[in-house]
């Protein structure tokens, strides 16, 4: 269920310089950096590149791009 939420000129302003490298919408690049922020906050020992690496495992695991890990 979408919900309309207000944010400042200046944040859509920096959301669609950054929504044009990733391809994705402005709404897309907002729901983006709420997600990381959101990540970051319940995880603050982590850094933006695990955080980041950890997203594109899970994406990868919701379309069955997995294999078991090797350990040694």
């Amino acid at each position: 269920m979408a919900t309309a939420v207000r944010v400042s000129e200046d944040l859509v302003k920096e959301a669609k310089i950054y929504c044009k490298i990733d391809k994705r919408s402005i709404t897309g690049q907002i729901e983006h950096w709420a997600i990381i922020g959101k990540c970051a906050e319940e995880n603050p020992d982590l850094t933006y590149s695990a955080i980041k690496d950890i997203m594109v495992g899970i994406a990868e695991f919701e379309q069955g791009e997995f294999s078991e890990y090797q350990f040694g």
